[in-house]
């Protein structure tokens, strides 16, 4: 009798509904979350603990094999030319929604609960510290294996790209080190796939706790903010994606089922770092080069954030609307150049989308305090914008790579 085997996604979504039947019976019982949050805890910290060897190596490897500097540079400017005007589009799509749709209008805010946001708010007072200046500075490292404590991609990312041309530079000499690197790669690309096989239990433990400590009350309430939200992402990733990849002539829905098993983890767990090592390894199989794939999207993941600067622009509105206020046409652009500044280096910081919002409300004259009142949904509206962050880069790594003339799809292979 043949065994049954069910694919990843079809166990994630089990453990979606499960989490979320768990969470609406123990709805208002914290004792829960002492059962649930270290299953949770020790899946994102499996995933932590594998994204930086892989990103490390894997850009080594990758531009050890361009073996150019002026390539990597060149490849550099199209990337960020191309975040930048994709960033530009999702905020405009927020607006014209929130605009159109007026989520923010006729809502009550003294019938909303207000979350503490204390500890967002000393983040961005921290964030504010730092100039758009220091953020480009703080991209070379003082420290590297500080950078590799803490996480900091574009750190990581820059001592990889100088590290990796130097090895090209050294010649025979280097071979030992690149295949050092290799290895290291291949090894943990084979950890990732066995630290996938706790995704559907960390998608259970995680929507779990956020049922039970927030219910499904918060959602009704701020329901048309949530369904305006949805319908925008809806609307940038089956539309305005589908036309950038007409244009570079991508095969956008086989890309998508390519990554089915990723967009569904992606937006269970909320965590673009749980998607990222088998995210890169699918985009290789699927014919974009290594070297490609190594740069674009750790490189995404701090300033190509779709998702989040398109929620950032309709939340921003909406808390206008709420409070009663009028934005001019010079206000709300305003509001989109202070996003674009402010939406970029702070990825990795917790409730980045919150902080980013902190510190762009104040500048254009809305009320800081009206971010309280969206916080009880604000794990439903972060799993829909980490999910399109993913889509966003994947499809960004594609066409980057067709640029390049590194793309080959007939090198496909399957990754289960």
């Amino acid at each position: 009798m043949k065994k049954l085997r069910l694919s990843l996604a079809v166990q994630i979504v089990i453990g979606l509904i499960l989490g979320i039947i768990v969470g609406t019976i123990f709805y208002g019982q914290p004792e829960i979350s002492t059962f649930l949050q270290p299953i949770a805890d020790i899946f994102l910290r499996a995933i932590k603990m594998i994204v930086v060897p892989i990103v490390l190596a894997s850009i080594i490897v990758g531009v050890a094999s361009v073996g150019d500097l002026k390539k990597v540079g060149k490849l550099g400017l199209k990337t960020i030319v191309y975040f930048e005007i994709i960033s530009a589009i999702a905020i405009v799509i927020g607006l014209l929604f929130a605009n159109i749709f007026q989520p923010g209008a006729g809502v009550d805010r003294h019938q909303l609960e207000k979350a503490d946001i204390s500890s967002y708010m000393q983040t961005e007072k921290e964030v504010e510290q730092h100039s758009a200046v220091d953020t480009f500075v703080n991209i070379v490292p003082t420290n590297i294996f500080e950078s590799l404590a803490n996480g900091d991609m574009l750190a990581i990312v820059f001592f990889a790209v100088i590290f990796g041309t130097g090895l090209t530079f050294v010649g025979e000499r280097g071979k030992p080190v690149l295949h050092f690197f290799q290895g290291v790669g291949d090894t943990m690309f084979w950890v990732t796939n066995q630290v996938m096989k706790l995704a559907p239990f960390g998608v259970f433990a995680l929507i779990g706790i956020t049922v039970s400590k927030f219910g499904l009350s918060s959602l009704v309430a701020l329901g048309k903010l949530t369904i305006v939200v949805y319908g925008s992402m809806v609307f940038l990733v089956l539309v305005v994606f589908l036309i950038v990849a007409f244009i570079a002539k991508i095969k956008y829905f086989s890309l998508l089922r390519l990554l089915k098993d990723e967009i569904i983890l992606a937006y269970s767990t909320a965590s673009s770092e749980s998607v990222m090592p088998r995210l890169m390894q699918k985009l290789e199989n699927y014919g974009c080069s290594k070297s490609i794939v190594s740069f674009v999207i750790p490189t995404g993941y701090t300033f190509n954030l779709d998702g989040s600067t398109l929620y950032q622009s309709i939340t921003a509105i909406f808390i206008a609307q709420m409070y009663g206020m009028h934005m001019s046409i010079s206000s709300q652009i305003m509001l989109v150049l202070m996003l674009m500044l402010t939406s970029k280096g702070i990825a990795g910081v917790p409730g980045a989308s919150f902080v980013v919002l902190l510190a762009t409300l104040g500048t254009v004259g809305i009320p800081l305090e009206g971010i309280a009142f969206i916080a009880g949904i604000e794990r439903i509206l972060d799993m829909a914008r980490t999910a399109v962050n993913i889509v966003g880069n994947a499809l960004a790594t594609v066409v980057v790579s067709k640029w390049e003339g590194q793309y080959h799809p007939q090198e496909n292979k399957r990754v289960s």
